[in-house]
């Protein structure tokens, strides 16, 4: 089984923001324990005596917001380039997958929907990739709670029915599931992955991305993982 846990970054609904980034991280079932573990030891430096109160969420961070008011912005960043790293330097087969949109282009589509369908597909694809290998997996998106919960819900289930631009998602086992970012790790490492590619295409800030630029699904020479709509 893999588990893509996803998030987004930017605002659909904000005018001052010229992009919307959606964006997950496929894991191997047997992975994702050795991944929140370390992620646990970023967090136990900003609180060694309740780490579970610690969430690591790319904006607050990078703004010093909220509990993470009291720490040096240097800390901080850190703190995000060595969570990006773990992932950076984790199991070849974790994989990130992302759709970014130029809103005002995409204009009058869906932001959230065109990311969606994107992503959903992409990683449909990978696993059906994996099929013609030899290595048939099952694959479910696990997202954080949001507003856009009851849209992916519906999107995601005509996908598997009645199908998408490119045909019908054969290899997810579920609709997506929903959890509370401040109780997985994976989530907040979502939200740090989406807020690097949202601060790379909105600011030109690449300190974040450069981190993960090369764990984007690809296959001989080819990235199939980041999706540009621009």
């Amino acid at each position: 089984m893999h588990l893509l846990y996803a998030d987004e970054s930017g605002s659909a609904a904000d005018p001052s923001q010229i992009h919307f980034v959606l964006a997950g991280i496929s894991f191997f079932e047997r992975q994702t324990f050795w991944i929140s573990n370390e992620l646990d030891r970023i967090a136990e430096r900003f609180n060694p005596a309740e780490i579970n109160s610690v969430e690591l969420h790319g904006s607050p961070m990078m703004g010093g917001r909220n509990s993470w008011k009291p720490f040096p912005k240097q800390d901080r960043i850190q703190a995000i380039k060595d969570a990006l790293s773990v992932l950076a330097n984790s199991h070849p087969s974790n994989r990130i997958f992302a759709c970014v949109v130029n809103k005002t282009r995409v204009s009058p589509h869906d932001p959230v929907e065109m990311a969606f369908e994107q992503l959903a597909s992409r990683f449909d694809h990978y696993l059906g990739r994996l099929h013609k290998k030899n290595d048939p997996q099952r694959g479910i998106i696990i997202f954080d709670k949001s507003t856009y919960e009851s849209t992916i819900q519906g999107l995601a289930t005509n996908f598997r029915t009645l199908g998408h631009t490119w045909g019908v998602l054969r290899n997810l086992s579920e609709v997506p599931l929903f959890l509370d970012s401040r109780a997985s790790r994976l989530i907040q490492l979502a939200d740090l992955v989406s807020y690097a590619i949202f601060r790379y295409y909105e600011r030109q800030d690449a300190q974040f991305f450069s981190i993960i630029a090369d764990r984007f699904d690809q296959e001989s020479g080819v990235r199939h993982g980041l999706c540009e709509r621009l």
